[in-house]
C-alpha cells in the first residue's frame, strides 16, 4: 500500500516528472535534427524515415525485455540504468560516422530511454493515493510536450549556430537525475510485495483468460495512436520547411511554443478523466477532437501565427489524450505484471507505431503530396485509436489498484 504520510507521493511524482521530461527531451532532439541529417547524408524523406523506423524496431524488441526485468528486478535499479544509458547513447549519436551507426545508436537510445515510460508509470500508480492517482498520472504525461519544448530551445540555439551533431551533446544534461533517483526514491512497497509473494512475471501472463482481450485491444489502440503521433511529430519540421517555408529557427520556435501551450490539454484531460468523466470516455473524446484538428492544421493555416494557434489547439487534444491513456493502461493490469504490460501494450506499441507510421506516411507524401498523404494517413488511424477504447471497460475513477484488479477479474 502507498505511504499515507504527507510528502513522499508528491516527491516521487516530481522526481518522476523531471526524469521523464529529460528522457523525452533526449529522444526529441532527433526530430529537430532530421532536416539537417537528411542534408548531410543526402537522404530522401522516405530514406530518413526508414532510419527512424528501423531504429524503433530495434528499440522495441529490447524494450520489451527491459520491461520484463523491471518487474523481476525492481523499479529503481532499471530506472537508474535507463537514465545513465539514455544520456550516453544520445550523446554518442553526435559522433556517428554513417547511417548504420546512427541507426543503431538511435535504436539503443529509444529502448533505454523509453524504459522511463513503464517505470515512472508503475511508480506513480503504486505510490499515489487512489483519489489522486489518475490526476497525477495524467500530469506525468506533460513530460512529453515539456521534453519537446526543452529540445526546441536547445535546437533553436545549437542547431542554428553549430549543427546537428553538437545538438546531441545535450543528452548528457540529464545525468544528474541518476543521483536524485538513487537518493530520494524508494522501491514501491507494492512492487516489493508482488515480487516476494507472487510468482515471477512471464510473457504468457498477458495472454491469460481475462487479460488477453484487454491487452490486445490496448496494444492496437496504442499502435494506431503512436503511428499518427510519430508521423505528425517527426514529419512536421519537414512539412513546415517544405510547405510553409519556415527556417530551422522558426519551425523550432513554433513546435516548442505549440507543445508548451499544449500542456493545458494534458492537465485538462487528466482533471476531466479523474473528476468529471471516466478515463475511457475522456480518451475517446480527446482523440477524436485531435484527429479533426489535425485535418485543420494540414489544410487551413498558412501564416506563422495561424499555424501556431491551430498546432497548439491540436496538441491540447491529440497529444493531450496521452495523459488519460497512460493512467488507464497502468491501472488495469495487476501489480505483478504492470511494468511488463506497460512495456508490451504501451512501449512496444509505441516503438512499432513509431517504426511504421513515419515511414509509411512519408511514402504516401511522396506519392500523393504533403496535404493528402499527411492528412489521411495520420487523421484516420488517430480516429480509429480513440474509437477502439469504446470496447474497453469504463471504470469509475478513484479506485485502489487492488479493487480494480478484483473488479476486472470478477467481470472476466
Amino acid at each position: 500500500m502507498p505511504e499515507t504520510s504527507r510528502g513522499y507521493p508528491l516527491r516521487a511524482f516530481v522526481i518522476c516528472l523531471i526524469a521523464y521530461t529529460t528522457a523525452q527531451m533526449d529522444l526529441a532532439l532527433f526530430g529537430y535534427a532530421v532536416p539537417a541529417i537528411r542534408a548531410e547524408f543526402g537522404l530522401a524523406l522516405s530514406e530518413v524515415m526508414a532510419i527512424v523506423s528501423i531504429a524503433f524496431l530495434l528499440g522495441g524488441v529490447l524494450l520489451v525485455v527491459l520491461g520484463w526485468l523491471v518487474d523481476r528486478v525492481g523499479r529503481l535499479p532499471l530506472f537508474q540504468f535507463s537514465l545513465v544509458g539514455s544520456s550516453v547513447l544520445v550523446a554518442l549519436i553526435s559522433v556517428a560516422p554513417g547511417v548504420m551507426t546512427l541507426t543503431a545508436l538511435r535504436g539503443a537510445s529509444i529502448a533505454v530511454g523509453g524504459l522511463s515510460y513503464p517505470i515512472t508509470g508503475a511508480i506513480i500508480t503504486e505510490e499515489m493515493p487512489a483519489k489522486l492517482r489518475g490526476l497525477f498520472m495524467g500530469l506525468l504525461q506533460i513530460g512529453y510536450p515539456l521534453g519537446w519544448a526543452l529540445a526546441s530551445l536547445w535546437s533553436m540555439w545549437i542547431l542554428t549556430e553549430y549543427g546537428w551533431r553538437q545538438l546531441f551533446w545535450v543528452g548528457l544534461v540529464s545525468l544528474p537525475m541518476v543521483w536524485v533517483v538513487r537518493r530520494y526514491l524508494r522501491e514501491p512497497p507494492r512492487s516489493v510485495a508482488a515480487r516476494s509473494e507472487q510468482a515471477p512475471p512471464a510473457f504468457s501472463d498477458l495472454f491469460a483468460k481475462g487479460v488477453r482481450e484487454r491487452a490486445l485491444t490496448l496494444f492496437a489502440a496504442q499502435f494506431l495512436f503512436v503511428w499518427a503521433y510519430a508521423a505528425s511529430i517527426f514529419l512536421f519540421p519537414s512539412f513546415l520547411r517544405e510547405v510553409r517555408a519556415l527556417d530551422a529557427f522558426n519551425f523550432s520556435l513554433l513546435i516548442g511554443a505549440g507543445n508548451a501551450i499544449g500542456v493545458i490539454g494534458y492537465v485538462l484531460a487528466a482533471w476531466v478523466g479523474e473528476r468529471v468523466w471516466t478515463r475511457r470516455n475522456t480518451v475517446v473524446l480527446w482523440t477524436v477532437l485531435g484527429s479533426i484538428l489535425f485535418q485543420v492544421l494540414v489544410w487551413v493555416p498558412e501564416t506563422f501565427s495561424q499555424i501556431l494557434f491551430v498546432y497548439a489547439l491540436m496538441s491540447m487534444f491529440f497529444y493531450g489524450s496521452a495523459a488519460v491513456k497512460f493512467a488507464y493502461l497502468a491501472e488495469v493490469f495487476p501489480t505483478r505484471i504492470r511494468a511488463l504490460a506497460m512495456a508490451c501494450c504501451g512501449s512496444l506499441a509505441v516503438t512499432l507505431g513509431s517504426a511504421a507510421g513515419p515511414y509509411t506516411v512519408s511514402l504516401a507524401i511522396e506519392a500523393w503530396g504533403w496535404h493528402l498523404g499527411y492528412a489521411v494517413l495520420v487523421g484516420v488511424p488517430l480516429a480509429l485509436a480513440g474509437l477502439l477504447y469504446l470496447t474497453l471497460d469504463s471504470l469509475p475513477s478513484g479506485l485502489e489498484v487492488e479493487e480494480i484488479e478484483h473488479r476486472i477479474g470478477r467481470e472476466a
